[in-house]
């Protein structure tokens, strides 16, 4: 019986390893597959979606800011993946940030909360020679300390901007609130007293708004709610805003590209932040009430699911902003119904790949590009959620495409209102088109 097993053996065993060699040819081939599409290798390259109306304005900036007409050239083994861009902004935010030095303000408001914004001077003087403020606002749950934030203040220091960064309400770790209010999607209260300070004490100042994500839902609605808070502004950039708060909170709740996973990352930072403060927004109530106020907080796992529990637990909301219901808040909180009403250069940026907006949103910047000559939008073909990372093959560069945009645009607006000196003799360029 032995001999019949050995000669078996001896008649398959000469097939196995040819067997074994073609299953890790094919594992190797699988894996290689699954990198080359979740890296999304295959993609090219390509210069900028750009949709604008074809005026004097728009033509001298395209001019000027070559790099919105060039292709943006993310690094070759992970940047065209907007998941890997995303997530290197999330755990990083930037590479080697610089610590730009400044000083921290408190603005009582009239609600008895207290906003806070750093203010970072120029080292240098602008190529105008004028006095130019960028007035900052971070993305969701951000502040001044922010790596993405500190890269972009140092590089716009050393092109002759002054910096005012506002610290989002609740955000920074080491400010207790003195109400029971933190930020919201698109409260602009805080904001406008960090611009309304810059005015006062920079009187001759003129200021360049930037909002990312979150924020820039926050400077677009600001701007557009009150004509007044548009005066002194030279242009206002906003980067990889939603635009509408409701819809953008529906397509959180899908599964395609892991949204619903970073919808749950999210509110798993806004749980930090809100108990972080539980003292301020929970104290009034009974410690019953408490208790269940929390443990409904502690179970959410959405974005939609915090926002309910904290209307329904701190009554700030309704109490300070009159909303009646969460999808009333959402719709009152969007710059969508407000953008519209903005009328100095507007430049708005997206990225096809950002996994946080989902594209149907880019519907409305790109339609109010097509109807109001004072936009232009931005769509680049990569660049994730404020990643936008740029270098060779794997190792990023420390400053980004979307820094070096931003500062490009703020340059070349600066020129050209440098050349219209009529502009200089109206508050802005628009009321003296409104005067014409």
């Amino acid at each position: 019986m032995s001999g019949h097993v050995e000669k078996d053996a001896q008649t398959i065993s000469p097939d196995m390893p040819a067997m074994f060699d073609g299953m890790k040819l094919a594992a190797v081939a699988t894996v290689l597959y699954i990198i080359v599409r979740c890296l999304n290798l295959k993609s090219p390259t390509a210069a900028p979606e750009i949709t604008c109306q074809d005026t004097a304005l728009n033509r001298y900036l395209l001019k000027s800011c070559s790099i919105l007409t060039k292709e943006y050239i993310p690094p070759l083994l992970w940047g065209k993946s907007g998941h890997f861009q995303t997530a290197l902004y999330g755990k990083m935010g930037r590479v080697s940030s610089p610590h730009p030095c400044g000083m921290r303000l408190y603005l009582p408001m009239q609600d008895g909360a207290t906003a806070t914004f750093d203010l970072f001077e120029p080292l240098g003087d602008h190529l105008t020679g004028d006095d130019i403020t960028m007035v900052i606002c971070p993305g969701i749950g951000n502040h001044s300390e922010k790596h993405y934030i500190r890269t972009f203040v140092g590089y716009s220091q050393k092109q002759g901007y002054r910096c005012a960064v506002l610290n989002h309400l609740g955000a920074l770790p080491n400010i207790e609130l003195t109400s029971p209010r933190m930020f919201t999607y698109g409260c602009t209260w805080e904001f406008s007293a960090m611009v309304s300070y810059i005015k006062r004490a920079f009187p001759q100042t003129r200021l360049i708004v930037v909002g990312f994500s979150l924020g820039g839902n926050i400077v677009c609605k600001f701007l557009g709610e009150n004509r007044a808070n548009q005066e002194k502004v030279l242009c206002c950039v906003s980067v990889c805003q939603g635009y509408s708060a409701l819809r953008a909170q529906e397509t959180f709740l899908q599964w395609d590209r892991c949204r619903r996973l970073y919808n749950f990352l999210m509110a798993d930072n806004m749980k930090k932040i809100i108990l972080s403060h539980r003292g301020s927004l929970f104290g009034t109530r009974s410690r019953k009430m408490e208790i269940m106020d929390l443990s409904r907080l502690y179970t959410a796992t959405s974005l939609m699911q915090i926002d309910d529990n904290i209307m329904s637990c701190t009554e700030y909301l309704k109490k300070f902003h009159g909303h009646d219901s969460l999808k009333e808040y959402y719709e009152k909180e969007s710059c969508v119904h407000y953008i519209h009403n903005v009328n100095v250069p507007l430049l708005l940026v997206n990225s096809s790949d950002d996994p946080l907006v989902h594209e149907s949103l880019l519907t409305i910047p790109r339609t109010l590009a097509e109807k109001k000559e004072n936009v232009i939008f931005v769509l680049t073909l990569h660049g994730g959620h404020l990643g936008f990372f740029e270098g060779a093959v794997l190792f990023p560069q420390p400053l980004t495409w979307m820094d070096k945009v931003i500062v490009s645009y703020a340059n070349a607006i600066c020129q050209w209102q440098k050349q219209q000196p009529q502009c200089h003799q109206a508050t802005n360029c628009t009321e003296l088109k409104g005067k014409a």
